[in-house]
């Protein structure tokens, strides 16, 4: 059963990533993927700043969320793709601060997800 609830959370956390990507941006940065992270990053802490709060959150509640949602959003291969096309293509400067930048803020997008869990939970 626990399939079935990473499955769904899965579908739902694609479909919401596929959904940030038709934003029209015309830009060789890919912020779109970024964002992604970053939102996901704030996400993926909030759940697990919950689930730590609340002894109570059922695993197959966790797995929809954390493993589901979270894994089929977030974009982490896209973003070691983007950032390899921008290493190859000589943009070093572009690749480095989208490399960082995506690093740092998802780094603290999960601690600001687990402040905004104790503070809401």
């Amino acid at each position: 059963m626990s399939f079935v609830f990473v499955a769904l959370g899965g579908a739902l956390g694609a479909v919401g990533r596929y959904a940030i990507s038709l934003i029209p941006v015309k830009a060789q940065f890919p912020i779109l993927t970024l964002v992604t992270n970053i939102f996901g990053a704030i996400l993926i802490g909030f759940i697990v700043g919950l689930t730590d709060k609340k002894g109570d959150v059922s695993p197959n509640t966790v797995l929809f969320w954390k493993t589901g949602v979270c894994g089929g959003f977030t974009t982490f291969s896209t973003f070691s793709l983007e950032a390899y096309k921008l290493f190859e293509n000589k943009a070093y400067v572009l690749g480095g601060v989208y490399v960082t930048l995506s690093v740092c803020c998802c780094i603290f997008g999960v601690l600001l997800g687990r402040k905004l869990a104790a503070v809401i939970g």
